[in-house]
């Protein structure tokens, strides 16, 4: 039996922007996913995937040598009823096959069960951890396998591999990752809080594609913010520097901060967290902040150093 774990992720500057190769800072979480392979003598592959309730959300059968999909079922409810989920894992794999031919290639075959330890809908990298640990196992580039499924500029998949926060640029199959030393001393006055409106982050990328026109200006800005963010000890300060992240990206994919869309009553500062972030937005605040996100409709409100390793 083999098995394998990924971070779950979070990016807290550089949305968008980080597909162009601006500095970002990329943290982990202390809730992800994992991975356990034990062999069989049936020559298939038996794909089980649980929440973290314990509850079966897909269950796909594949012949193999030839890696055929001879049966699945799914919830549909957390497919949101569209039923590609087999067909998007097959695909995966075909992937996975053609980075590391010898994998999935002989005539015994695995039973594979994966367990997130997050709410799927929270959106902290179901994707990214499963792409992660399947590239451990097959030892393949896991940012060749990203790019050749889901596309992305590979910032989770250095957080599934990291236990501490990292400054990542994106550089292809082999991104610039160094730790950063971001452990802020006002943490405590810091919250995630999730808004229940997981994103399509292919979506949210091809809109700022569509958008960005030339960026230099703004990749410099971003990058100077992330270092900006890493050695701030004032959170007067953080929040200014909250402000001006969100003033950038709000003028470049042309749609106001979130703040002022629906927080324009908060005594904290808030930044959006990208179309890939799971819809968490991050907020500075105290201890009635809880009470303030709660009254307006949103429960999961997660202290900083509860959800970041």
């Amino acid at each position: 039996m083999k098995e394998f774990y990924s971070n779950g992720k979070l990016l807290l500057t550089g949305e968008y922007f980080v597909l162009e190769g601006a500095k970002s800072l990329a943290v982990p979480t202390t809730c992800g996913q994992d991975m356990i392979v034990e062999s069989i003598n049936e020559p298939q592959l038996i794909w089980n995937s649980f929440t973290n309730e314990g509850k079966c959300w897909l269950e796909a059968v594949f012949d193999l040598p030839k890696l055929r999909l001879i049966s699945a079922t799914y919830d549909s409810e957390e497919d949101g009823g569209k039923g590609t989920l087999a067909e998007d894992l097959f695909e995966i794999l075909l992937q996975v096959k053609k980075l590391n031919p010898s994998i999935l290639n002989s005539n015994k075959g695995f039973f594979v069960k994966t367990n997130l330890t997050f709410p799927k809908n929270w959106g902290l990298g179901t994707s990214s951890t499963l792409i992660n640990n399947l590239a451990n196992w097959a030892k393949i580039n896991p940012y060749q396998l990203l790019e050749s499924t889901f596309g992305g500029s590979g910032y989770d998949i250095a957080c599934a591999q990291n236990n501490n926060p990292i400054l990542f640029t994106n550089n292809g199959f082999n991104p610039i990752i160094k730790n950063a030393a971001f452990n802020p001393s006002f943490k405590e006055q810091l919250f995630f809080v999730y808004l229940n409106k997981k994103q399509n982050s292919r979506e949210g990328i091809q809109r700022y594609k569509t958008l960005k026109g030339n960026l230099t200006s703004e990749i410099s800005q971003i990058s100077n913010l992330t270092d900006a963010f890493v050695i701030c000890n004032n959170l007067k300060e953080f929040e200014k520097l909250i402000a001006e992240h969100e003033q950038i990206v709000s003028k470049t994919i042309q749609l106001k901060p979130i703040q002022e869309l629906m927080f324009s009553d908060y005594f904290g500062q808030i930044k959006s967290l990208g179309a890939w972030g799971g819809d968490f937005i991050l907020a500075s605040g105290n201890s009635d902040s809880q009470k303030y996100f709660n009254k307006k409709g949103f429960q999961t409100v997660i202290p900083y150093q509860d959800l970041i390793l």
